[in-house]
């Protein structure tokens, strides 16, 4: 049986039609939540869209703010060279990251988190000694907060890229069953309930046809008997010899 065009190649029987049933009760059960998944999904994105706008102008003006310092730091501490100082008294960094994961809707979102080692000893302490130690600390302070407006962002910037990746699949995924596997399981549900309702009619109209065709040869049947009953009835005036009257019988000479 080949199939028709917006359909599933099924044979039409009552197995297939409650087969099909539960395909598209669970389509539809899947394309609801699917959906809701999808409104969560663009809820939180637009949410992440709306932070990374916020971060980046926050970053936009403490950059700004940074690169002021520095000059103010370059410009108080003279012609020496601030940079190489500061790393070569740093020994351990200060200044370090925590990942973690945040569940929406079953997609895990990478967060990370910045945290400073408090039991670590100063080792700015006597950067800047000789002078400008007030404008390094000061730098110094900026740029912490620099650094740790640029960590949010690129958390946010990477729960941005995966909310958009998994949003777009979602999606696929709602379109593909509302638009392709709702309207093919319909359509074969259709196919399906047409042609029993087809076979009903054959069957009926056979049943029918076998019904009239057993009155006809039973009224044959019937008429039949009714004129072998007139033909018997026709001959009982020609009475058969009573054996046993009371006529007699010639004598028999041996």
């Amino acid at each position: 049986m080949s199939s028709g065009a917006g359909r599933e190649a099924v044979f039409p029987t009552r197995q297939s039609l409650g087969l099909m049933k539960s395909k598209l009760k669970g389509a539809e059960t899947g394309h609801s939540l699917l959906k809701r998944k999808s409104e969560a999904l663009t809820k939180r994105f637009r949410e992440i869209t709306r932070r990374i706008d916020e971060a980046k102008r926050k970053m936009g003006r403490v950059m700004q703010i940074a690169a002021f310092s520095l000059a103010e730091v370059t410009y108080a501490v003279g012609g020496s060279n601030i940079t190489y100082q500061i790393q070569e008294s740093v020994k351990s960094a200060r200044f370090r990251l925590r990942t973690k994961q945040e569940n929406v809707s079953g997609v895990f979102l990478p967060q990370f988190e910045s945290f400073s080692t408090n039991d670590a000893k100063d080792d700015f302490g006597l950067t800047g000694l000789g002078k400008g130690g007030q404008q390094v600390q000061r730098c110094r302070e900026t740029y912490r907060r620099a650094v740790e407006t640029l960590v949010e962002l690129a958390s946010l910037q990477t729960a941005f890229v995966t909310l958009d990746e998994v949003i777009k699949v979602v999606n696929r995924r709602v379109n593909a069953i509302e638009h392709v596997i709702i309207p093919r399981t319909e359509n074969t549900i259709k196919y399906i309930n047409s042609e029993l309702d087809e076979m009903d009619r054959e069957e009926f109209y056979r049943l029918k046809k076998v019904s009239n065709k057993k009155q006809r040869d039973q009224a044959a049947t019937d008429k039949e008997l009714q004129r072998q009953r007139k033909k018997t009835d026709g001959g009982a005036d020609d009475e058969p010899p009573d054996v046993l009257g009371t006529q007699e019988d010639d004598d028999v000479i041996f």
